[in-house]
């Protein structure tokens, strides 16, 4: 009895150290790796700094949103700026998985004796911790625009962050994931993760949109996190979605794409390396 109590957790066991260690150093790697390079950093947050205040300044008053009683541009842009900055920390850091492929890490990481699980995890993890702080950072811009968020609105903001990070990430790893070429990475990303952010609700209301970007905006998963750091930040405006099922939609989307990220890391086998 004794014995069958010791062989049987035998391939329980390694799989903890098999997943958790690696998916830490993984982590730990893309957080350094990203804090090392300061122009990056620096790029990340000021490009949208930039872009939020020469956009919103320059639509100024003369844009109004229906529910927001005249609210000025630069605060409904807010929201928007800030997703700027998760979607661009998100899908560029992936593109490490493209570097480390060429470098031939990636390859050393495949053949090692660990779960390629731990690969989708550390990676993921790691790109959403740094695209949440850079957000969390931007945050503290709030009262900037009047916005001055309690411990509770604060804490939910951050959740709102995280997962729209961890979404973003796992999506960018997906795309990542069977490319060799940086050029192509950033094609992509001009093709389908701009117009992505564009019909989020970042610039716009999905309330004065013509009826068929109202349907590509209610089917964009983007658009529920706009509308819940919004509906957060200004508690008095009418959104067009509540807080819950904002959430809800965006745990569903980080759910699956999270799990396709797995699905493609553990299909893809027989990759050869660049």
């Amino acid at each position: 009895m004794a014995t069958q109590t010791a062989t049987l957790p035998a391939h329980i066991v390694p799989s903890k150290n098999e997943l958790l260690l690696p998916a830490f150093t993984l982590w730990q790697r893309e957080v350094v790796r990203f804090y090392r390079q300061r122009t990056r950093v620096v790029g990340v947050i000021a490009s949208p700094i930039v872009f939020w205040l020469v956009i919103g300044s320059g639509f100024g008053t003369s844009f109004r949103s229906g529910g927001a009683n005249g609210q000025h541009y630069l605060d409904y842009f807010y929201p928007g700026a800030l997703i700027m900055i998760v979607l661009f920390t998100s899908i560029f850091t992936m593109m490490s998985v493209i570097e480390d492929r060429k470098e031939g890490f990636l390859l050393s990481v495949l053949v090692a004796p660990v779960s390629r699980s731990a690969i989708v995890l550390g990676k993921v993890l790691g790109g959403t911790t740094l695209a949440t702080i850079q957000g969390l950072i931007f945050l503290a811009f709030a009262p900037l625009v009047d916005v001055h968020l309690t411990l509770g609105m604060f804490l939910m903001a951050a959740l709102t962050v995280f997962l729209i990070s961890f979404a973003l990430t796992a999506l960018g790893f997906v795309i990542a994931w069977p490319m060799d070429s940086t050029q192509a990475f950033h094609a992509i990303i001009n093709l389908f993760l701009i117009p992505l952010w564009l019909l989020s609700g970042a610039m716009f209301p999905l309330s004065g949109a013509s009826e068929w970007l109202r349907v590509l905006m209610r089917i964009n998963p983007l658009t529920y996190g706009v509308e819940a750091l919004r509906t957060l930040l200004y508690p008095a405006n009418s959104p067009d979605f509540s807080l819950f099922s904002s959430l809800a939609t965006l745990v569903l989307f980080s759910l699956f794409m999270f799990g396709l990220a797995f699905v493609m890391v553990n299909r893809r086998t027989t990759k050869p390396a660049a």
